[in-house]
């Protein structure tokens, strides 16, 4: 996170009150009413620094304005001006109260560290570098501006730069626990797992009731395969204080979470978190709750997810209306279930397939198949919005034409949203069945892959899709990828039939990993049994 730096009445203003002499010049005696306007505006900054902190932000903003009015060339007030602006998304307003800071107090670090964080949310990364640059120009130990370097970098791919920035924050505050904890995310993408474990560790040694660094940690934790330790610290995902939260727990429901309790004849709510991938994946401990004896097991999910997740083993229902969730005598999240179940990498439930595909959903896509030659679904790009789609999508259909050459196949896209157009309209030599605009929810896309001889995907619900089907699978992973896939693995535990893991062998392209791709699909199409069938009867 960016550190935005608000000024109280009683830190670092270089407003200071002073007393009257007895023997003075008149040219040095302070005004009466000036001492009274500068007395009041400060007293109104302290009270709205009072309403800021509280979260009283009108109350706050009426404050600063009667400062400014009383003192107009108050540059601490606009500064915490600024900060209230931007927190209600008034961006205009922040940058204008903060330049007029600047104007005011020009080396004011505060306000340009303040500056820097507003250009940098407004996209307007080459003027926020410039502006955190200056900070450390005038004050080199300035730690939150060597934090915020450091993220600005380290979201711009310039991880060296990155490293130096929070290192040089840590030399001037040792015991920072976000830039230990900033450190540790850095390391951990840039393939250092070892150093970045000792950043987390000295992270939660610092602080260790800090969301943010028991997420980090356990997301660590699980993509090293040591689930034990990891599953405790990955409760902390819906912890309210979490900055970058990834889940939010029904914590409404008139009835209790189930924190491991006996659950024979007892009723259970499962409530839905994070990805559709993520949901699709922990389904599976659904067929082992009933075997506690759960009574009834109600799932709530979103619209896309309800046909497919009806068809797991011991679902009595799945709801899409929150708000329409009957008593029960416990709820969980989906991702809570390892937890409970005490799962390790050598005892993940992996019986699959543990989804199917509905008979109606598969006679409505058969028609639109290829009778003949080999079938393989292809998806590249996922949703925008996922916070590492940069790192995990191709950059467009193009990068996958070295699989054209490979003969007997057809490439049916099941790609959705993102990418869509790039399918329905492919480049010359680029042929594709665009199946993605007419699949509407998660069934549809089952029934599809149930009939594919081959999936080639991104990390995206498709691959959970496959995966839960217990259908070949190959998916094309990032150079650090998600602890979902584990690290340095070709396979996965969790889906242990059909599943291959391509991996990016360094972080700057997937030329690479489309070429091995490539060569496995030849050497697969030649050994297929389905190359030369014809599926037409």
């Amino acid at each position: 996170m960016f550190n935005q730096q608000n000024l109280s009445a009683n830190e670092d203003l270089t407003l200071t009150s002073r007393a009257p002499k007895t023997s003075v010049d008149a040219s040095e005696r302070l005004d009466a009413d000036t001492f009274r306007s500068d007395a009041n505006a400060i007293s109104a900054l302290q009270i709205g620094a009072i309403e800021l902190q509280k979260g009283n932000l009108t109350e706050a903003e009426i404050a600063y304005r009667r400062a400014l009015k009383l003192k107009p060339d108050f540059a601490e007030v606009l500064n915490n001006l600024g900060i209230l602006f931007a927190a209600t998304k008034r961006f205009v307003e922040a940058e204008f109260a903060y330049r007029r800071a600047l104007e005011i107090k020009p080396d004011f670090v505060e306000v340009l560290n303040n500056l820097g964080i507003l250009l940098w949310e407004s996209k307007r990364w080459v003027e926020a570098e410039t502006t955190y640059r200056r900070v450390l120009e005038i004050k080199p130990d300035f730690v939150e501006a060597h934090n915020n370097l450091g993220n600005l970098l380290r979201d711009a791919g310039r991880v060296v730069e990155a490293e130096f920035a929070y290192r040089c924050a840590l030399e001037a505050k040792p015991d920072w626990v976000e830039v230990q904890n900033n450190l540790g995310k850095l390391l951990k993408e840039i393939g250092r797992p070892v150093e970045a474990e000792v950043a987390f560790r000295r992270a939660l040694e610092l602080k260790p009731d800090s969301a943010d660094v028991r997420h980090n940690l356990a997301c660590f934790l699980l993509g090293s395969g040591r689930y034990a330790e990891a599953w405790e610290h990955y409760e902390s995902r819906y912890d309210p204080s979490l900055k970058d939260g990834v889940a939010v727990a029904p914590n409404h429901l008139p009835f209790p979470r189930w924190q491991g309790e006996r659950l024979a004849n007892k009723s259970l709510v499962i409530w839905a978190e994070e990805g559709f991938g993520d949901q699709i994946q922990f389904a599976r401990y659904i067929p082992l709750l009933k075997r506690r004896g759960v009574s009834r097991i109600i799932l709530v999910c979103n619209d896309a997810l309800k046909p497919l997740l009806e068809t797991v083993e011991g679902v009595d229902a799945v709801l899409t209306n929150p708000n329409t969730v009957p008593l029960h005598d416990y709820w969980s999240l989906f991702m809570s279930l390892p937890l409970h179940f005490a799962t390790t990498v050598q005892t993940v439930p992996a019986r699959v397939p543990y989804v199917f595909p509905l008979r109606e959903r598969i006679e409505r896509w058969r028609k639109k198949l290829p009778c003949d030659g080999l079938r393989v679904g292809l998806v590249w790009k996922g949703s925008v919005l996922h916070s590492n789609d940069a790192k995990r999508s191709l950059p467009a259909i193009s990068a996958l034409s070295p699989l054209w050459s490979v003969p007997g196949v057809t490439f049916i896209s099941l790609q959705k949203g993102q990418g869509e157009d790039e399918a329905i309209r492919p480049p010359a030599g680029q042929p594709l069945i665009p199946l993605g605009r007419d699949i509407q929810d998660f069934a549809d896309t089952a029934a599809i892959v149930s009939q594919l001889d081959l999936t080639i995907c991104i990390d995206t619900s498709v691959a959970h899709v496959a995966g839960a089907l217990g259908k070949p699978c190959w998916v094309l992973l990032p150079y650090v990828s998600d602890w979902r896939w584990l690290q340095d693995r070709s396979d996965s535990p969790w889906y242990p039939k059909g599943m291959r893991l391509f991996r990016q062998p360094k972080s700057d392209g997937w030329t690479d990993v489309i070429d091995e791709v490539t060569v496995a699909l030849k050497n697969w199409a030649l050994t297929h049994p389905c190359a030369q069938s014809d599926r037409s009867e």
